[in-house]
């Protein structure tokens, strides 16, 4: 069986029928799936699932707190810049261009970790990376983590439901996720603490991770203007990490064919272009399924991408030692082709 067939923890209701057509569970079956795999009590090998939506409940308190003691003007505009160009550009920079798609490089582990905490730590690295690579090799089929043909409930909840890896992956299978995870810098847990945990990351090391990282970022909001910023920030945070896991069900335009000819070049899924993701993410969702290990996926002239102007100026800067662009492919295979196809359709019936 095909790695990627495997290698994620098959949900209880399937990926696929006998026939090989996607299962879309009804609503109940996702939350029933949802509950059981954040149970730490059925199983330690939960653990990971649970942390993750542990720090979006506490986040969330902070969001609380941020609507109804410290809300201003002031708060409103920050909370709005860290929350949705921030952090939304972090999450590209880190977990999708570097940690899963190795689309460039550090010059050595110290700038590699300062990337990685340059914002408040949330996302567990293991539960996006290996799963986001399941989904470029099934991207809208069985299979695929966060399928938005099988509706929003499937791919909002797909972090616990979909996304963790296998429990019960042989040792060969394992070393082939340590292999995809190893560049990350997260160290991997030896193949008999894998069977212990069911995950890569050890929760020591994870937690430990967390309140150092909370700790830092707390402590330099609160230095900069007190609780209220402190607490903004931190709310805004939780804002985003609900909101990032509507993305692939928006970004695959909601299961439909909503593809522009002449805006969407990649025909082999439903990925779309989107303009608020493009511009505070860096997140062109379509391009990106062309050239998934491009460190720039804003190729045309309008297409901002942030993600990509941190990569160069790190470049820039000998910090970044090598990366992807494709954007010269993009216009020599995709671009000028289509402008050349159009312009000769319009002389011909002129």
């Amino acid at each position: 069986m095909p790695f990627f067939d495997h290698v994620l923890q098959v949900p209880a209701y399937g990926w696929a029928d006998a026939r090989g057509e996607l299962i879309t569970p009804s609503k109940r079956q996702i939350w029933s799936e949802f509950f059981r795999r954040l149970n730490v009590f059925r199983s330690k090998k939960n653990w990971l699932p649970f942390f993750s939506w542990m720090k979006v409940i506490l986040l969330s308190c902070f969001f609380v707190a941020f609507l109804f003691f410290y809300l201003s003007w002031g708060t409103i505009l920050a909370a709005f810049l860290y929350g949705m160009i921030v952090m939304g550009t972090h999450g590209t920079i880190w977990h999708h261009r570097y940690c899963t798609h190795g689309a460039y490089k550090f010059r050595n582990s110290f700038w590699r970790f300062i990337t990685q905490n340059l914002t408040i730590n949330v996302i567990p690295e293991e539960i996006y990376a290996v799963s986001h690579h399941v989904h470029h090799a099934k991207s809208d089929k069985p299979g695929d983590p966060y399928n938005a043909k099988a509706g929003f409930l499937y791919c909002f909840l797909a972090d616990v439901n979909h996304q963790p890896i296998a429990k019960d992956l042989s040792a060969n299978d394992y070393w082939r996720v340590v292999k995809l995870m190893n560049h990350t810098g997260i160290k991997a847990n030896s193949f008999e603490q894998y069977k212990i945990w069911g995950s890569y990351a050890h929760p020591a090391r994870a937690v430990l991770s967390w309140v150092l990282n909370w700790a830092f970022w707390y402590g330099v909001f609160f230095v900069m203007g007190g609780n209220a910023l402190a607490v903004s920030l931190f709310g805004a945070a939780g804002f985003w990490a609900v909101g990032v896991r509507t993305f692939n069900y928006e970004g695959h335009a909601k299961g439909e064919e909503k593809q522009r000819e002449g805006t969407d070049y990649n025909n082999t899924d439903n990925s779309i272009n989107q303009l608020w993701p493009g511009y505070v993410a860096g997140e062109w969702h379509n391009n990106h399924h062309l050239y998934p290990k491009s460190a720039r996926s804003g190729f045309q002239p309008h297409q901002i991408d942030l993600a990509w102007y941190y990569i160069k100026l790190m470049s820039m800067l000998g910090v970044v030692t090598k990366y992807h662009d494709n954007k010269k492919q993009f216009y020599e295979e995709y671009f000028l082709p289509h402008k050349q196809k159009k312009i000769a359709i319009n002389t011909f019936h002129k």
